[in-house]
C-alpha cells in the first residue's frame, strides 16, 4: 500500500471533492481502525496511511502542493501556517465514528444527561415448575431517583464549575504521529463541569436509591435469559420521567426433566430383560403419566418421542415434545440359580447367542496362517 498515492489509498479520483474524500476516509478508517482489528499490524499500518492521506487531501494548500509536486512537494511545507490543518477535522470524525461528543451541543447534552440509565435490569430465579406453567412472582429491587436537592448534578445547590482537566470540552485528545485519539474526560466523565462542592444529601452521587416491590405475571414457557419488561418501574431521571424495569429469568434445573428449548428430555432406566422382551412401562410427564411401549430389543440411548407433551412456547407457538431416552441397566451380581437360568436362555438361542464366532471366524483362520 506504500507504493500507492494518496488518492489510491482512499480509493478516490484525483477530481474528488472534499465531501467525497471525507466519506472515503470514514469508510477506510473504520475498516482498518485498531479497535476493530486488534493485534493486526497490517491493518494498523493501513490505518496510518489513511490518516496521512486524509490530512493532505483535506487541506487545500497541501493538496495543491501534492497534486503538482507529489510527496516531495510536501517536504518542508509542514512548517507553514502551523502544519497540517486536518487535525481538527480528524478529531471530529473520530468522535462521530467512535462515540465521542464534539462541539458545544454535545457538551450541553452530556451535562443535561442523567448520571444513570433510566432503564433498570434485575435477575429473578424461578423453579422449573414455575417456568413451565407460569406463576405470579413478587420482585423486590432498588431504583435510582435523581436527587431533588442538587437537581441530579451531585453539586451542592447545583453549583458547578468548568472541569480543569478538559477545559469544559468533556473530551481529552492525544496525538501520536499521524493519529489523533479522543476519549471521555476521566475527571468529569464527559460532562465538562464538576461540582464546586458535593451535595450533602446524595453525597455527590446525584441520586438516591429507593426499595420497591412489584408483582409480575410470569408467562408459561419462560426460559433462562428470557427478559420481561415492566413498564414505568425503572429509574427516575432529572426530568421526572421514569424508565422501565427489565426482569431477566434464571430457571432452576429439575431432578428428572431436562429442558432443550420447548422440548423436554427424560432419562428412563430400563432393566435389560425389559429391553429384550419389549415391555410396556409407565413414565412421568409434565402433566401426569404416559405409557411407553418398548420395542423388542430396545437399545441403550434409544429415544421415544411423545408429540405435544413438552413445554408451551412462551410466544404461543404450540408445544414442544417429551423425549424419553432409554438407559439400560444390568444386574450388579448373579446368584447360582440366576446364572444357570441365563445359561439355559442363552443355549435356547443356539448359534444366534454367539455372534462373535461367525464374525471372527475368518479372522481366526488368518491369524493361524501367520504361524503355520
Amino acid at each position: 500500500m506504500e507504493e500507492l498515492d494518496y488518492y489510491q489509498i482512499l480509493e478516490v479520483s484525483r477530481s474528488a471533492d472534499k465531501d467525497t474524500i471525507k466519506k472515503a476516509y470514514r469508510k477506510m478508517a473504520k475498516k482498518y481502525h485498531p479497535d476493530t482489528n486488534p493485534d493486526d499490524q497490517d491493518a494498523e499500518h493501513k490505518f496510518k496511511l489513511c490518516n496521512e492521506a486524509y490530512q493532505v487531501l483535506s487541506d487545500d494548500q497541501q493538496r495543491a502542493l501534492y497534486d503538482r509536486y507529489g510527496k516531495a512537494g510536501l517536504q518542508g511545507a509542514s512548517g507553514r501556517s502551523g502544519g497540517f490543518s486536518g487535525f481538527d477535522d480528524l478529531g471530529s470524525i473520530f468522535e462521530e465514528m467512535f462515540g465521542g461528543m464534539s462541539g458545544g451541543r454535545g457538551r450541553r447534552s452530556a451535562r443535561d444527561a442523567d448520571k444513570f440509565p433510566l432503564d433498570l435490569g434485575v435477575e429473578l430465579g424461578i423453579s422449573f415448575h414455575e417456568a413451565v406453567f407460569g406463576c405470579d412472582k413478587e420482585v423486590t429491587f432498588k431504583y435510582k431517583s435523581s436527587c431533588k436537592s442538587c437537581r441530579g448534578t451531585g453539586a451542592k445547590d447545583a453549583k458547578q464549575s468548568t472541569c480543569s482537566q478538559c477545559g469544559g470540552k468533556g473530551q481529552v485528545y492525544m496525538r501520536q504521529g499521524f493519529m489523533t485519539f479522543s476519549q471521555t474526560c476521566p475527571a468529569c466523565h464527559g460532562e465538562g463541569v464538576m461540582p464546586s462542592e458535593k451535595c450533602p444529601d446524595c453525597k455527590g452521587r446525584g441520586y438516591e436509591e429507593i426499595s420497591e416491590s412489584v408483582t409480575i405475571k410470569v408467562p408459561a414457557g419462560i426460559d433462562s435469559e428470557n427478559r420481561l419488561r415492566v413498564s414505568g418501574r425503572g429509574n427516575i431521571g432529572k426530568s421526572g420521567s421514569r424508565g422501565d424495569l427489565y426482569v431477566t429469568f434464571q430457571v432452576q434445573s429439575d431432578k428428572h426433566f431436562i429442558r432443550n428449548g420447548n422440548d423436554v428430555y427424560l432419562e428412563v432406566p430400563v432393566f435389560f430383560t425389559q429391553a429384550v422382551s419389549g415391555d410396556t412401562i409407565t413414565i412421568p410427564s409434565l402433566t401426569g403419566e404416559l405409557d411407553l411401549k418398548l420395542e423388542i430389543g430396545t437399545k441403550d440411548k434409544q429415544q421415544f418421542r411423545f408429540r405435544g407433551e413438552g413445554i408451551s412456547d412462551v410466544h404461543g407457538h404450540g408445544k414442544g415434545d417429551l423425549i424419553a431416552q432409554i438407559s439400560i441397566t444390568y444386574p450388579a451380581k448373579l446368584n447360582d440359580e440366576q446364572r444357570q437360568m441365563l445359561y439355559k436362555l442363552q443355549e435356547s438361542f443356539g448359534i444366534e447367542s454367539k455372534p462373535h464366532e461367525s464374525v471372527f471366524e475368518a479372522a481366526f483362520d488368518k491369524v493361524k496362517s501367520w504361524f503355520a
